[in-house]
C-alpha cells in the first residue's frame, strides 16, 4: 500500500486486484488489518453520497470475490465476517504500512536510547518500503485522506533520518538529497532548514545563505508569508558565525517534550524485528502508552468571572519557572463561588497549559468526614492507569509513586473543598511543570509559596451580569432599578443570587419588583444576608417554600444520601415510587437550582448534585418534618436499592449469583428497564458508583442495618478483586464487621471474616489469612452453611498450594468441590477445577489436568463468565506448553490476550505477553520471543510493576543479543529491582549475564 495497492502472490508474482469497489474494500481492510471494519463504513467509502439500496449486498459480493483472490496470496491472509462487518486477518509483517509504522517507532526508541546509527538504518529500511504515494490511483475520498496522512509520515521519517545523520556529522553526503527534497516539497520549512545546516557545515556558507533566500522568496510568492523563526534564526547565526557544529551525538528528549508530537502515528508499538505471525500483536500497536486523565467537572455556563482573579490564577499556576510547583488557593465563606471559579480557571488553562492531564477531587472538607490523602492518591494513581494491586498501602509510598508518575509531565491538580493544609500537602506533585489549585473555607496560610485569592460577595456590575444571564437581559434592562435593588437585597452573594434568579427564570410572568417585595417582607432575615450562614438559610427558605409539598418532601429525604452525586433512581426508592423515568421526580428541584445536574450516565440517565449548604438546610428540615420511623423506612429502601443493583451487577459479571453469600435484608428494586440500562456494563457501573456503594456500607452499619451492610460489602468484592481496590475492600469490611459483631450476627461475621481472608491472601499475608478463614470456617460448619464452607476451603487450599503443600491443597480442593456441589454453585466448582489443575500439571498428571480444565471451560461458556474463561484458558495454554504443543499454546495465549484487552486487564496483558515470549522461546524463535518480552517489559513498567518487568528483562538477556550495549541496558534496571526486592536467585542470574556482557 506504500504506493499503488499491490498484493503479492505465491512465487513473488503480483495478484491483480480488480479496480474500483474491490480495490477500495481491500485497501480499507488492510489499513485496519486484524480489526473490524463495519459494512456501513465500507459503504461510505465506496458511495460517499446516496448509496443504492443494494449497497450492502454489493459489499458482500466484493468481499466474497476478495476471499477467493486472497487464497492465492503469499502468507496467511483471510477475511472473516465479524459483526458489524469484516476482519482481514494477517501477520502485521505482511502489510507494508504496519511494517513501516513499526520500524519508525523502533527507530525513535533507539534514538532515545542513544543508538543513532541503528536508528538511521531502520529509518532507511522503513522509507525503502515506499514505491510512490500511498494508495496512488485509488478512487475514494475518505481513503485519500488516510493516504495523505501516511505520505506525511513518510516525509517526517525522512526528516528524522536526515536530522540524525546531520548530528552524526554526515552533512557532506546529504546536500544533494536535500536539494532534491526541497525542490519536490518547497513548502516544508524543516527540509529547508536541514539543507541550510548541511551546506554550512560542509563549508559552503554562501550557498547556505542562498538556500535561505530561495526559501524566503518561494514562501513569500506562494503564501505571502515570511520564513519561520527557526529559519530566520539559522540565517542570523550563519551571518554572526555562531551556528555551532553538529555534536555527533543524539540529544535526549527534554522533560517538557512529549512522545508522539513530531508526527501523527497510525501505529504505536511496532518493533524493528519482523512482526509476529500470530494475531496476538494486532491490537496492541494502536494503544497509547499513557493514560491522560481529564477529570474536571463541567464548567458553569453562566459563570461571571473577575478578569483580575483569572489573571492572578493563570500567573500563579503557569508562570514561576523557578518554583517546584505552581500553587494557588481560593478561599472564602460559603456561597461565594470558590469551586465555580476554580473549575472555570482550570478549564481555561487545561489544554494549552497542562496537556498531560487534569486531576480533580472533592476533598469534602466541610462534611465532617474529609477524604483522607491516602485515598485521594489511590484515585489519582488509578486515573493514570496504575492497577489497584500495584498501589502501595502507606501514604508515603503512594505519595512517592504519585510524584514519580507526574515527573516531567504538565498536569493540573484541582483539590476542591480542602479541610486544611494537612490534607493538601501530601497531594502536591514534585514536578515544576505541574500546578495545584485548591479551594477551601479555611485560609490555608501554611501552604508554602501559594498565591491566595480570597473571595467575597460580587461587585454590583458582576451581580447584575449574573442576574441577566439567568433571567434574561431584556428583563433586567426593562426593570433596571428593581434589578439593582434585588442584587443589593440578597447581599450580592453568588449562590443566593443564583437561587433567587432561578426562581424568577422559572416564573417569567413575575416582575423583578415582586421578588424584591417578597424579600423585603422578611427583612429580619435579610438584615443578616451579609453575615454568615444565615444568609443562605434566608435565600434557601424562599425557594424551598415555593416548592410543591411532594418536592419539598423529596428534597428532605435526598439529604440522607451521602454520595457525591445522586442517580435518578434514588428519588424513586426514597418515595417508594417505581415510575419508569425516576428523573421526572428530580427535575422540579433542578428547575429552582436546589439540585444541579452533575452529568449524564452512560445509559443516558441524569446524575444530580447538592450544593453542600443546600444539603445541610434540607437535613435541618428533615429532622423537623419527618418522624424517626418514616426516616428509617426511607433509608432502608434507599440502601436496599443499592444492594439490589450491586447484587444484579455481580450476577451479570459471573453469569449468576455464584461464589457469594447473601443476607436477608430487604431489597428495593428500581424498574427493570432502568436496571437493565444502568447495568449494561456491570463493572463500569460498579466503578462509577464505587464511592457511593462503599459509603453506603458504613452508612448502613451506622443506621443499624447490619445484615445489609455485610451483604453489600461482600458483594462489592466483585469490583475490589478485579480492580485491585484492596484499601476499599478492607475499609468496607471492617465497618461491616463492627456492625455484625455488635448485633451478634454470627453468619454475617463469618461471611465478612471469610472475605477478609481472601483480601489478606491477595496481599500475601498468609498467616493472617489462614486465621481469618479458619475462624469463619468453624462458624459456617456450626451453621451448616455449604457455600461459606466451600469459599473458606477453596482459599485455604490456595494458601497451601502457594506454600508448596500440594497434597494438602488437593485434599482441601476436593472438600471445597463437594461443598460447592451441595450449594449448587457451578462457578465455584469451575474455579476449584482450574486452580487444582495447576497442581496436577506440576505433578505431571497432564490427562487429569486437561479433564478438569475442559470441564471448567464448559461451565464458563455455558453461563457466559468471561473472566473465568480467560483464567482457565491461560492454564490451558500453559498445559499445551508442557505437552510441547507450542503452536496451539500460542493461539490460546493470543485469545486470552484479546480477552484481557477487551476487559481492560492490564496486569493480565503483561502476564500473557510474557507467556507468549516463553512460548516462542521454546519454539526456537528468539526474534519473536524477544519482541513479546520487550512488550511485556513495556506493559509491566508502564503500570509501575517493576518486578514483573525485571523478570521479562531477565528473559530478554537470556535470549542474547548482537549488541552488548543493548544487553547491559536491558539488565541494569533488572539488577537494581532484584537487589531491592531481595530476589536472590534472579539477582544471581542477572549479575552473571551482566558480567558476560
Amino acid at each position: 500500500m506504500l504506493g499503488p495497492l499491490q498484493v503479492q502472490g505465491a512465487g513473488d508474482r503480483p495478484l491483480r486486484v480488480p479496480p474500483g469497489r474491490q480495490e477500495v474494500i481491500l485497501a480499507a481492510l488492510l489499513l485496519e488489518s486484524n480489526r473490524v471494519v463495519s459494512t456501513s463504513q465500507l459503504v461510505d467509502l465506496i458511495w460517499e453520497d446516496n448509496p443504492p439500496e443494494t449497497a450492502r449486498t454489493q459489499v458482500q459480493i466484493c468481499v466474497s470475490r476478495l476471499r477467493k483472490l486472497l487464497a492465492g496470496a503469499a502468507g496467511e491472509v483471510s477475511i472473516t465476517t465479524r459483526p458489524p462487518g469484516y476482519v482481514l486477518h494477517t501477520d502485521a509483517g505482511n502489510v507494508d504500512a504496519a511494517l513501516f509504522t513499526g520500524l519508525v517507532h523502533s527507530a525513535r526508541g533507539l534514538r532515545e536510547q542513544g543508538e543513532p546509527d541503528e536508528a538511521v538504518r531502520l529509518l532507511r529500511h522503513a522509507v525503502a518500503l515506499w514505491q510512490g504515494d500511498c494508495l496512488s490511483g485509488l478512487d475514494s475520498g475518505p481513503l485519500a485522506n488516510q493516504a495523505r496522512q501516511f505520505n506525511e509520515e513518510r516525509l517526517a521519517a525522512v526528516e528524522l533520518r536526515i536530522r540524525l545523520e546531520l548530528e552524526l556529522g554526515r552533512h557532506d553526503r546529504l546536500v544533494g538529497e536535500l536539494q532534491r527534497l526541497t525542490s519536490e516539497h518547497p513548502l516544508r520549512e524543516k527540509l529547508h532548514g536541514l539543507l541550510i545546516q548541511a551546506l554550512y557545515w560542509s563549508g559552503r556558507q554562501a550557498e547556505a545563505l542562498e538556500a535561505f533566500r530561495t526559501a524566503r522568496t518561494y514562501l513569500a510568492e506562494e503564501l505571502g508569508l515570511e520564513p519561520s523563526r527557526e529559519l530566520r534564526d539559522l540565517e542570523s547565526a550563519i551571518l554572526a558565525g555562531e551556528l555551532p557544529p553538529p555534536t555527533g551525538a543524539v540529544p535526549r528528549r527534554a522533560p517538557e517534550e512529549r512522545p508522539g508530537e513530531e508526527t501523527v502515528r497510525h501505529g504505536g508499538e511496532g518493533a524493528a524485528e519482523p512482526p509476529p505471525a500470530s494475531p496476538a500483536e494486532s491490537s496492541s500497536d494502536i494503544r497509547p502508552t499513557d493514560t491522560v486523565p481529564h477529570q474536571l467537572p463541567a464548567d458553569v455556563a453562566d459563570f461571571v468571572a473577575d478578569p483580575a482573579q483569572l489573571d492572578a490564577l493563570e500567573h500563579a499556576l503557569t508562570a514561576g519557572e523557578g518554583r517546584s510547583v505552581g500553587l494557588a488557593a481560593v478561599t472564602g465563606k460559603p456561597g461565594t463561588g470558590k469551586s465555580a471559579l476554580a473549575v472555570h480557571a482550570a478549564h481555561a488553562l487545561a489544554e494549552t497549559g497542562f496537556p498531560d492531564g487534569q486531576l480533580y477531587c472533592d476533598l469534602r472538607g466541610t462534611t465532617g468526614t474529609p477524604t483522607p490523602p491516602v485515598e485521594v492518591l489511590g484515585r489519582f494513581l488509578r486515573a493514570f492507569g496504575i492497577p489497584g494491586q500495584l498501589i502501595p498501602e502507606s501514604l508515603d509510598e503512594r505519595a512517592e509513586m504519585y510524584r514519580t508518575r507526574l515527573a516531567s509531565r504538565r498536569v493540573l491538580v484541582v483539590l476542591d473543598d480542602a479541610a486544611g493544609e494537612g490534607q493538601v500537602l501530601p497531594l502536591l506533585p514534585g514536578s515544576r511543570g505541574c500546578a495545584v489549585l485548591v479551594t477551601s473555607r479555611a485560609r490555608l496560610t501554611a501552604l508554602p509559596g501559594a498565591t491566595r485569592i480570597a473571595l467575597d460577595v460580587l461587585d454590583e456590575d458582576r451581580a447584575l451580569e449574573l442576574l441577566a444571564r439567568i433571567v434574561g437581559r431584556e428583563r433586567v434592562a426593562h426593570e433596571a432599578v428593581a434589578a439593582e435593588a434585588l442584587v443589593r437585597t440578597v447581599g450580592r452573594l453568588p449562590l443566593a443570587l443564583r437561587i433567587v434568579a432561578a426562581r424568577l427564570a422559572a416564573r417569567p410572568h413575575w416582575p423583578l419588583a415582586s421578588m424584591v417585595q417578597r424579600l423585603a417582607n422578611e427583612r429580619h432575615r435579610l438584615d443578616e444576608l451579609a453575615h454568615g450562614e444565615m444568609t443562605m438559610r434566608a435565600s434557601l427558605s424562599l425557594t424551598y417554600e415555593g416548592l410543591a409539598p411532594e418536592d419539598r418532601g423529596l428534597l428532605r429525604l435526598l439529604s440522607m444520601a451521602q454520595a457525591p452525586t445522586l442517580p435518578s433512581w434514588l428519588a424513586g426508592a426514597l418515595l417508594d415510587d417505581r415510575r419508569p423515568f425516576p428523573s421526572d421526580l428530580m427535575e422540579p428541584l433542578v428547575d429552582v437550582q436546589m439540585l444541579d445536574v452533575a452529568g449524564v450516565e452512560p445509559a443516558g440517565g441524569f446524575r444530580y448534585r447538592f450544593h453542600e449548604i443546600i444539603r445541610v438546610y434540607a437535613r435541618e428540615q428533615l429532622a423537623a418534618q419527618h418522624p424517626a420511623a418514616e426516616r428509617q423506612a426511607a433509608f432502608a429502601r434507599m440502601a436496599g436499592g443499592w444492594m439490589h443493583l450491586a447484587q444484579q451487577a455481580h450476577r451479570k459479571v459471573y453469569g449468576g449469583d455464584f461464589t457469594v453469600l447473601h443476607g436477608d435484608a430487604a431489597r428495593w428494586e428500581p424498574p427493570s428497564t432502568h436496571t437493565d440500562e444502568v447495568l449494561a456494563d456491570p463493572l463500569a457501573w460498579l466503578d462509577a458508583e464505587q464511592t457511593a456503594l462503599c459509603g453506603m456500607v458504613g452508612h448502613a452499619a451506622d443506621e443499624g442495618l447490619h445484615d445489609l451492610s455485610w451483604d453489600l460489602a461482600t458483594s462489592l468484592v466483585t469490583l475490589f478483586e478485579v480492580r485491585g481496590h484492596y484499601d476499599l475492600w478492607e475499609q468496607t469490611h471492617l465497618s461491616a464487621l463492627s456492625a455484625v459483631r455488635k448485633a451478634g450476627n454470627l453468619r454475617g461475621t463469618a461471611a465478612v471474616r471469610a472475605s477478609l481472608g481472601s483480601l489478606y491472601m491477595s496481599r500475601n499475608q498468609f498467616d493472617t489469612a489462614r486465621q481469618s478463614l479458619t475462624s469463619a470456617l468453624d462458624v459456617f460448619q456450626a451453621l451448616d452453611e455449604p457455600m461459606g464452607e466451600a469459599l473458606c476451603r477453596r482459599d485455604l487450599a490456595l494458601i497451601s498450594r502457594t506454600s508448596g503443600d500440594d497434597a494438602g491443597a488437593l485434599e482441601l480442593y476436593g472438600r471445597s468441590l463437594a461443598d460447592f456441589d451441595r450449594a449448587g454453585d457451578v462457578v465455584g466448582r469451575a474455579i476449584v477445577l482450574t486452580q487444582s489443575a495447576h497442581i496436577r500439571m506440576r505433578r505431571g498428571e497432564m490427562d487429569a489436568a486437561q479433564k478438569q480444565l475442559d470441564e471448567a471451560l464448559g461451565i464458563y461458556e455455558d453461563i457466559g463468565y468471561t473472566g473465568g474463561r480467560a483464567r482457565t484458558l491461560r492454564r490451558v495454554g500453559q498445559l499445551l506448553l508442557e505437552q510441547g504443543r507450542t503452536d496451539l499454546a500460542v493461539l490460546t495465549f493470543t485469545e486470552v490476550l484479546e480477552l484481557c484487552r477487551e476487559s481492560g486487564d492490564v496486569i493480565g496483558e503483561g502476564h500473557l505477553l510474557y507467556d507468549l515470549g516463553r512460548a516462542f522461546s521454546l519454539m526456537g524463535r528468539p526474534d519473536r520471543a524477544r519482541d513479546f518480552y520487550d512488550r511485556a517489559v513495556a506493559a509491566r513498567e508502564r503500570i509501575m510493576d517493576f518486578s514483573g518487568g525485571a523478570l521479562a528483562r531477565l528473559e530478554l538477556a537470556r535470549l542474547g543479543t548482537e549488541h552488548p550495549g543493548r544487553s547491559r541496558q536491558v539488565l541494569t534496571p533488572a539488577v537494581e529491582v532484584f537487589r531491592e526486592r531481595r530476589m536472590v536467585r534472579e539477582l544471581a542470574e542477572a549479575e552473571r549475564l551482566l558480567g558476560a556482557c
